[in-house]
């Protein structure tokens, strides 16, 4: 009898961790090893509509560069269980809730007016009102796993204020910014960009050289339209236009 009560708080036992777990409200893998919503790597449009963000060319950049960083939200460091590296785990661990930005717990953070709260954290800068609308708009259409690759790249009309000051800035300002620039390297100036121009660092670091430390870091890489054009500017001289 003592023998058939154990086997039955056993089994109670255990049937009570597989519910619990059944509860996990976890994004369902797709096919294509992501979440539900596309997968980590969607299918490319070959348009890109003005009217649409998308996330791998627009909002994953933006979360890599501000907050994916050692010490931060990167898979190693995970504050608070938060990890900010791909699509999957921004909006888990992140929250994101589509169509409603301001139940979206990363995007609070970001918005948050307490400088003790807000994400990123200080001594670094909060992001700009470009990046925080691009990631509210991104969110209200529905927070979706796109991309995007126009044919035509222009490089034909390069400017460092249009082109190259935009790249950097969603790119590598989140690490490269402010008193606690990584590396001492600060990217918030055309001074300072100019400075890693000549020296050869930001285009070794981009175009990933072997040797050079590859960036952006956690496997997001600048688009060939992105270094072509960073290439042409750098061949005319990386003029401050």
């Amino acid at each position: 009898m003592a023998l058939k009560k154990v086997s039955l708080s056993l089994i109670m036992g255990v049937s009570a961790i597989l519910l619990v777990w059944s509860c996990k409200h976890e994004i369902p893998a797709d096919s294509n090893g992501g979440s539900g919503n596309g997968g980590n790597n969607p299918p490319v449009s070959s348009t890109c509509s003005p009217d649409s963000v998308y996330f791998s060319q627009q909002v994953l950049p933006v979360f890599v560069s501000n907050c994916a960083m050692s010490g931060c939200h990167d898979a190693g460091s995970h504050q608070e269980a938060i990890v900010l590296t791909s699509y999957q785990t921004i909006m888990s661990t992140g929250e994101i809730r589509p169509g409603n930005p301001n139940n979206s717990k990363a995007y609070r953070k970001i918005m948050d007016p307490d400088n003790n709260d807000r994400m990123p954290p200080p001594p670094r800068a909060r992001l700009t009102q470009e990046q925080s609308d691009l990631i509210k708009k991104w969110i209200l259409q529905g927070a979706r796993n796109n991309s995007c690759q126009s044919a035509a790249c222009d490089t034909a009309n390069v400017t460092y204020s249009a082109t190259i000051q935009p790249l950097i800035t969603n790119n590598c300002q989140g690490c490269h910014s402010g008193t606690s620039a990584s590396g001492g390297i600060n990217l918030a100036s055309y001074a300072g960009v100019k400075a890693k121009v000549d020296d050869g660092k930001l285009w070794g670091a981009v175009s990933q050289v072997p040797g050079f430390i590859p960036m952006p870091q956690n496997g997001v890489r600048l688009s060939a339209c992105e270094l072509a054009q960073l290439k042409k500017w750098m061949d005319a001289g990386a003029p401050n236009n």
